[in-house]
């Protein structure tokens, strides 16, 4: 389970996962942001298509791909949250 650490209020935006809109804190990263949604599969393995989400939340492992505003390969743990960012699950297929 994903908990706020901080205390003070911040202002909340809008944001679509999926085509969903999901409230969020202003200044947070989309990963943050999606984990405290409740969200945890961002992507799936090019090989196997295993679900994946974040893992070090420092842009290390890659395991938080995901599609921003129809970009795809956005590490979701290096990018903050926009009013009216759209996200998408990354679509790793073999072609």
């Amino acid at each position: 389970m994903i908990k706020r650490i901080d205390s003070q209020k911040s202002e909340m935006i809008r944001i679509y996962f999926e085509g969903k809109v999901i409230y969020v804190h202003k200044g947070d990263t989309v990963a943050s942001a999606l984990l405290e949604a409740g969200v945890t599969h961002f992507q799936n393995t090019t090989s196997r298509g295993s679900q994946r989400g974040p893992f070090c939340m420092m842009g290390v492992c890659f395991d938080c791909l995901v599609e921003i505003d129809e970009q795809p390969n956005q590490q979701a743990c290096m990018i903050n949250v926009y009013q009216e960012m759209k996200i998408k699950r990354q679509a790793n297929l073999l072609k």
